[in-house]
């Protein structure tokens, strides 16, 4: 592992701001109307109208530009600033230690024992936020890139440092990759679950199946000691080796690990195996006098920043995480409810349940669903609302009014009157408008006829969503919400964060590199933005940073040097 001290340089800033990719093919932008060049976009169409690309594919078939559009057990790089890795890393891995490793799994997974394992687990992550406040951290931020592995971060990193900088190892080109102004460091971590398919029963809040289908585990001779090792099997790191299959984890488990450090199954909101709750590190922070807050481009009650507080059986369960999140009664907590977090900001506005699809919702999120929107039930809005009573300050995406301004209004007020504070914005998906790679929301959309085509031979395409000049407007960027939280929870004292840029994995889902890296780039405003904020706040000597990411994808990048336009 690897740790820096010296001071960000200036040149290094102005790099990220003024790099843009060489010219390939025109797109228009929206805005202005005036043609640009956008490379990216264009490897993108061409990949999804001939089926393959001599530069990358999604999978693990070359000949297919895509074969696999879900997760993948890659190992995840973390990023540590104002700490080291050493507490759980190299001669400290859990997966060295046989007894450690059984406890971790609640058995010895197969092929998972390294004796020469310099990685470690997603678990650990939890572990070090908990170091971190028993060394004295009174700032702890654990930023969540979900979905971005490490090739999905050289390949942003590429883009926006206009270089084939490196070829292994931490990398550079992103500020969170270049960022030097406290102790830094750099390691890997396993991400597989505990299991794969357990079932549940969302109304009683329980588990039918408990240790589900399919067992983790991480087999290192079949996955590779790090993300760029040549072993490594694409196969394997999708579960479809037959030879020896391991759950891939999904988002709920993993950040349940993260914000826990406890191993569970899939779709799991803080709840372990058999479906006993486990209180996440906010909670308990929470209780010994901290703020605590989440931050997301998506949808409040998404898996992610839903594990930073709830607990749940069922990820799917998004009203009722809500109400666990903001304070109110749920299928979780019957009696009395959650203590609430101080600050929730994210996505979700806007999205309500149709009529036609009111039973399946309900089958998902149990007998007590409410029509309406489905993520905040509008009674939680209205009972959380200081206008009538409640505990928060709402900003909510309004038309005519720009999201920063709302926000920004609503921040301040929320400090000046000692009220907590919900921002809930999106689009008609429940996101943020999510960045292309050329910073300009102009995704690539083929012709209809195209469309049909691709269809007619069964051949999976990306499907963005178009924004509208008010989605542009009417939401504040990720940036924005981060230093909106940030001043607001420090403003009552010592704190705790999880900021999540979302997109990342939406995007990669979509199997589209061109919002991908447009995603990834976001995210790394946010974290510039972070760490601005805490120089201009004191710096670093009480604050630790944890920059990760719950899961990857399976984007093999085969030529590099064609995401610059060569």
């Amino acid at each position: 592992m690897r740790w820096w001290t010296a001071a960000w340089s200036l040149s290094v800033s102005l790099v990220f701001f003024s790099t843009r990719c060489l010219a390939q093919a025109p797109a228009v932008d929206a805005a202005t109307t005036t043609t640009v060049p956008d490379p990216i976009a264009t490897l993108q169409q061409t990949a999804e109208a001939s089926g393959s690309a001599d530069w990358g594919f999604w999978g693990d078939q070359p000949e297919r530009y895509v074969s696999w559009s879900n997760h993948s057990n890659r190992l995840i790089p973390v990023y540590s600033f104002g700490m080291t890795l050493q507490s759980v890393g190299g001669t400290n891995s859990v997966y060295r230690d046989p007894a450690r490793l059984t406890a971790l799994y609640g058995r010895l997974p197969d092929e998972t024992l390294d004796t020469l394992a310099d990685y470690f687990d997603q678990t650990d992550v939890h572990r070090l936020q908990v170091e971190a406040v028993a060394r004295g951290a009174k700032r702890v931020v654990l930023f969540v890139f979900d979905g971005m592995d490490w090739t999905l971060t050289r390949s942003a990193a590429i883009v926006r440092s206009g270089s084939v900088a490196y070829r292994t190892g931490r990398g550079t080109g992103l500020a969170f990759q270049d960022y030097a102004g406290t102790v830094t460091d750099f390691g890997l971590c396993v991400t597989s679950p505990a299991n794969d398919g357990t079932k549940i029963d969302v109304d009683a809040q329980v588990v039918i199946t408990p240790g589900g289908t399919t067992a983790g585990g991480y087999a290192v001779a079949r996955g590779g000691r790090t993300p760029w090792d040549p072993v490594a099997n694409p196969t394997y790191l999708i579960g479809k080796d037959r030879a020896r299959l391991h759950a891939v984890t999904d988002s709920a488990a993993s950040a349940t690990s993260l914000c826990t450090g406890r191993k569970t199954y899939n779709d799991a909101i803080n709840v372990d195996a058999s479906g006993g709750q486990i209180e996440p590190i906010a909670r308990r922070l929470q209780r010994e006098g901290f703020a605590v807050g989440i931050v997301s481009s998506v949808p409040i009650p998404h898996a992610t920043p839903a594990c930073a507080y709830a607990n749940n059986v069922s990820r799917d369960d998004y009203q009722d995480i809500s109400r666990d999140m903001l304070g109110e009664r749920s299928i979780s907590h019957r009696g009395a409810p959650l203590p609430g977090l101080d600050v929730a900001i994210g996505g979700g506005w806007g999205v309500d349940v149709k009529a036609s699809e009111l039973e399946k919702e309900r089958q998902q999120q149990g007998a007590n669903l409410e029509p309406g929107n489905k993520y905040v039930a509008e009674s939680t809005l209205a009972a959380i609302d200081s206008r009538s009573g409640g505990r928060y300050r709402l900003a909510l995406r309004t038309a005519g009014r720009a999201g920063s301004e709302v926000l920004a209004e609503a921040a301040a007020a929320s400090i000046a009157d000692g009220q907590r504070l919900c921002g809930f914005f999106g689009t008609g998906e429940g996101n943020l408008p999510f960045a292309t790679a050329d910073g300009r929301f102009d995704p690539v959309f083929l012709p209809d006829a195209e469309r049909e085509r691709l269809e007619g031979l069964k051949r999976k395409y990306s499907k963005p969503i178009r924004y509208t000049a008010a989605d542009r407007a009417e939401n504040p960027t990720l940036a924005e919400m981060t230093v909106a939280a940030l001043d607001v929870l420090s403003a009552r004292g010592p704190f705790w964060l999880m900021v999540e840029a979302g997109d990342v994995d939406w995007a990669a889902h979509g199997n589209n590199i061109d919002g991908a890296i447009g995603a990834a780039i976001s995210g790394d405003d946010a974290f510039r933005a972070l760490v601005g904020w805490i120089e201009r706040h004191g710096g670093w000597h009480d604050t630790v940073v944890i920059v990760t990411s719950d899961h990857g994808h399976m984007f093999v990048l085969t030529r590099p040097d064609a995401l610059l336009g060569r």
